[in-house]
């Protein structure tokens, strides 16, 4: 598939790509990664700076407005440059906030660079199933009460507010508002999409408790608990028990966030291992010389180029349906939701598997020198891992998409 960004989306790649060429290279990201807070405050201004934290919010609340392509440019340069500042954390959570309705004053101050989101949705059993909540919420006097605990947060501890899933003590109790979402292939599983409550969370709410730590990419993550916290009804995402159809939309936005972050690490692999290949001398010559290692580089060049279309394809499908919560859709819109579930779903399984094979390639082209930490390689293949596991791995993918309609002809 081509595709070109036009003119106002290649200038902004490329002030992405300078800026991380002048001023975040291989050794100031290792720096910052061993660094204590894990993250740089100078480099989040330049994001800032560079417009990137308003990119995705609504021009009402002083954004850009900008959908799933224009981030499709933006993500491929940070996974290039294997940015660990929390833009995905915070960007999926405007998704949250966008769809949601309302929240106008915290999308400005994020548009601003002022506020850092996360999105609190893992459970200890959920696994790659967001829908599987244990964490409950009450009605209680001029609000609501969450107590619960949510695993691998990503950049939980260095977020100012938290988006936080929850169900109500006694389980899904909604009326079955999102109904029309449900009957285009919603998420099957135990619990449903009805009865879900999103909920903007303050990071210095009383009962909460936040414990950050390292990942295994570099990126720093949090194990959050919620221990009674109470919110006020300003707090709510959309409305109660019906944030089933949000939470949906957004996993897909943020599968296609991280298959476009993918894309530019893989391409940036694909490049390492190829300089490589020119310079690395064996038995007098170039070992990019040797015809089965040139077989193993083509391999590699045509799964970077079926994950490229599909990425594209799946920016295409969430860019389509980008309007609204996805709730009491029409036809038409139920169709675009239908299809936006099938095609995310066929890319992070198609990108994940592109990652797996194209990191193992490189690492072991680069032999033992491939998997330390003094070259680039290692820490493409470690990020590349760890997007395979975010937001569903390429099993869970693989099965939601058989689920879905039309997948198999009726008996």
């Amino acid at each position: 598939m081509h595709f070109e960004l036009n003119g106002e989306q290649q200038q902004l790649a490329d002030a992405i790509r300078r800026w991380i060429g002048r001023d975040y290279g291989f050794e100031a990201r290792r720096a910052i990664v061993h660094s204590e807070p894990g993250v740089s405050p100078d480099a989040w201004a330049t994001m800032v700076e560079l417009g990137l934290t308003a990119l995705p919010v609504p021009e009402e609340h002083g954004g850009f407005g900008g959908d799933a392509l224009a981030m499709f440019g933006v993500m491929q340069e940070l996974g290039r440059g294997l940015v660990v500042e929390p833009y995905v954390a915070t960007v999926l959570g405007v998704e949250f906030l966008r769809r949601g309705g309302g929240h106008g004053a915290l999308l400005e101050r994020v548009a601003a660079g002022n506020v850092k989101l996360a999105c609190a949705l893992g459970e200890q059993r959920s696994r790659h199933d967001a829908f599987e909540i244990a964490t409950r919420v009450e009605a209680v006097d001029g609000g609501y009460r969450l107590h619960g605990e949510k695993r691998v947060v990503l950049h939980g501890a260095e977020a100012d507010a938290l988006i936080v899933s929850a169900r109500g003590a006694h389980g899904a109790v909604s009326s079955g508002s999102t109904g029309d979402v449900g009957s285009v292939g919603s998420r099957d599983n135990g619990q449903g999409m009805d009865g879900v409550s999103l909920f903007v969370v303050p990071r210095d709410s009383a009962g909460l408790r936040v414990t950050g730590y390292r990942t295994l990419d570099g990126l720093r993550a949090a194990n959050v608990v919620l221990d009674g916290v109470v919110v006020g009804p300003d707090a709510v995402i959309g409305a109660v028990e019906e944030g089933g159809a949000i939470l949906d939309a957004a996993l897909d936005y943020g599968a296609g966030l991280l298959c476009a972050e993918a894309l530019g690490a893989m391409q940036a692999l694909f490049d390492t291992t190829l300089e490589y290949l020119k310079t690395r001398q064996q038995f007098g010559a170039p070992i990019g010389k040797f015809q089965a290692l040139q077989h193993r580089m083509a391999d590699m060049a045509i799964h970077l180029e079926q994950a490229r279309s599909m990425a594209l394809l799946a920016a295409l499908a969430l860019a389509r349906s980008g309007s609204g919560a996805d709730a009491n859709v029409s036809r038409d819109a139920a169709a675009n939701i239908e299809t936006r579930r099938r095609v995310v779903s066929a890319a992070k399984y198609r990108v994940g598997l592109a990652a797996r094979f194209i990191g193992q390639g490189a690492i072991q082209l680069h032999g033992g020198m491939g998997v330390t930490d003094e070259l680039p390689a290692s820490h493409y293949f470690k990020r590349l891992s760890t997007i395979e596991l975010t937001l569903g791995d390429m099993d869970h993918h693989l099965e939601r998409f058989i689920a879905q309609p039309g997948f198999r002809e009726a008996a």
